[in-house]
């Protein structure tokens, strides 16, 4: 054997070998987010000592074969062929296809296969441990400070980071969120009171991390657009039905409910009368700025869209959450009775979905940020089918804000033109979101910034956020595929460019594994299987079809 030197200064030097296995283990303190590491931690020591007794005992080739089998049990869930990519082209490294899928326009549809089960990988592998979901950057971060301080940002980020956990297949990698939201309320109640005077249930602002921090951020010297937003309790706490809509898991939705049920009350008591309608006062749109007709560009006001389709949503799930176990019937008709008198969604003299309560203009009318279509996705309150003038407005919303934005925002908005069911917009932000990006800190010619994605696959906000990822890999899914309790809709949204392609293992509401081939945007083959019982109405090919299904059971329609 050859000697191994180390040093004081940190490095690990190591002469005359062709190969080196080096084992790390990483443990902290961290004992949940209501506990102090240094006196209710966990110890770290013991528990680093007996990993590392137990790595060292395993080979590299067993290590490998340990991780393949862990990530393979969730990865090979679901399989995606959206058709086949000139040899020459799949042949290229994956930084070189990207490039060529950008700049010269290359159809590749394994690349944007490989773009989805990425995504799905990606949320295997940081969203693993009870109360500490995916954050901005995941859990790959090259820095000392990261950017935002690798926290999660509730105005859309850490939701976004989720879309695909249930549609994908990968329900237990949820988990690590829920978890997590079950701890806000103890610090969200402090912050309803302490900064709202109200007493009733719980709230949270712009920003969280792992120790469930609630009240507002940047007070005094930030932007009220962000600062002052009290939202984030009520939609992050909508995952809770999320998660119960796929599983139908009654015991998981009583042991959270309550958090749901909180979160709905705090806005209730925030609610405050004007005009007939309840809204909310003060009010923002995240980050967004409004123009007035004489010019006076501002962030608070009352009555903003953004809030009250979050409170829709965080109502409607509520009284859902309530209806399936059976409880809180009075409190059910106050959400019910609060719900008729919000403040209804307008259309601008423009036509597009108003985002503010007077019809004043937007300060960057292509803004990242979307707020207001929250209704429209990740909700289900606006649809084609029961809102069409909302949906219209919508969609004009969408046209104005274009296609030039950051990876994140692009992800947002690949679903909310799939559930218009607009399915060219949706594959036209898909390629953008496959924008080829070069790495932070590039400075050769072809150097390139903006939203897209970096070599590696990461999304580019710029700089790096994991958001895009997940969202892009959500996206794929409502193109293929869209849901609710009732109804399971198959290619919804497909654009011709996937004219033939096949999927297997990606999940429905209700409880519904879907499998299915297609040729020219007609499904061929289809099968389905029920996690629980169940009925639902399958929309294939112009028919629809309704069937009745017991837990386990599957059925071939064709």
């Amino acid at each position: 054997p050859h000697p191994v030197s180390t040093h004081g200064d940190g490095t690990l030097r190591i002469r005359g070998v062709r190969e080196a296995v080096v084992r790390v283990v990483c443990v902290t303190s961290f004992n949940g987010a209501h506990r102090n590491p240094a006196t209710e931690g966990r110890d770290y020591r013991t528990l680093s000592a007996k990993r590392m007794a137990h790595a060292k005992l395993q080979s590299w080739s067993a290590l490998a074969a340990a991780h393949q089998a862990d990530y393979s049990h969730y990865f090979h869930r679901v399989s995606l062929d959206l058709g086949q990519t000139d040899a020459t082209i799949s042949a290229q490294p994956t930084d070189r296809q990207l490039w060529n899928y950008t700049d010269r326009q290359q159809r590749n549809p394994e690349l944007e296969a490989l773009y989805f089960q990425y995504g799905r990988y990606l949320l295997i592998a940081s969203s693993r441990t009870a109360g500490v979901p995916a954050n901005l950057q995941g859990l790959w971060n090259e820095h000392i400070t990261p950017p935002w301080s690798s926290n999660y940002t509730t105005n859309i980020n850490v939701e976004e980071n989720y879309w695909a956990a249930e549609t994908a297949n990968l329900s237990e990698m949820h988990q690590p969120l829920l978890t997590f939201v079950k701890e806000l309320p103890r610090t969200g109640q402090q912050t309803a009171r302490a900064y709202y005077g109200i007493s009733r249930g719980w709230c949270m602002g712009h920003n969280t991390d792992i120790w469930a921090t609630t009240n507002p951020v940047g007070l005094g010297d930030a932007s009220p657009s962000w600062a002052n937003w009290n939202m984030g309790g009520a939609w992050i706490a909508t995952h809770i039905m999320e998660h119960y809509d796929f599983t139908r898991d009654k015991a998981f939705l009583a042991a959270y409910y309550p958090t749901l049920r909180g979160a709905a009350e705090f806005c209730l008591d925030w609610l405050v009368a004007h005009k007939g309608h309840l809204l909310t006062a003060p009010s923002t749109s995240p980050e967004a700025l409004y123009v007035t007709d004489s010019g006076f560009e501002g962030a608070t006001l009352y009555g903003a869209t953004a809030d009250l389709a979050i409170i829709r949503e965080c109502f409607r799930r509520t009284i859902e959450a309530a209806t399936e176990l059976d409880t809180d019937q009075a409190l059910c008709r106050e959400l019910q009775r609060a719900m008729r008198r919000l403040l209804p969604y307008r259309v601008s003299k423009a036509g597009h979905l108003q985002e503010w309560y007077h019809d004043w203009a937007d300060q960057d009318p292509q803004h990242r940020h979307q707020s207001h279509l929250i209704g429209l996705y990740p909700g289900h309150h606006i649809t084609p089918q029961a809102t069409p003038r909302l949906a219209r407005a919508a969609a004009k919303t969408l046209e104005v804000k274009g296609d030039n934005t950051t990876g994140w925002s692009t992800g947002w908005r690949i679903n909310l033109f799939a559930r218009l069911r607009q399915s060219n917009d949706a594959y036209h932000l898909y390629r953008t979101l496959l924008r080829y990006v070069s790495p932070d800190g590039y400075r050769g010619p072809d150097r390139r910034r903006g939203g897209g994605t970096y070599p590696n696959l990461f999304d580019a906000h710029t700089p790096f956020q994991i958001d895009g990822n997940f969202g892009g890999c959500a996206g794929v899914i409502e193109m293929l595929m869209q849901s609710d309790l009732h109804n399971i809709y198959l290619l919804p949204a497909t654009p011709s460019e996937w004219s033939e392609g096949s999927v297997s293992g990606i999940c429905a509401r209700g409880g519904y594994v879907v499998s299915m081939t297609w040729q020219d945007l007609r499904v061929t083959q289809l099968t389905l299987t029920a996690r629980a019982d169940g009925r639902t109405t399958v929309h294939y090919n112009g028919k629809k079809q309704t069937i009745t299904l017991k837990a386990g059971e599957t059925i071939t329609l064709l």
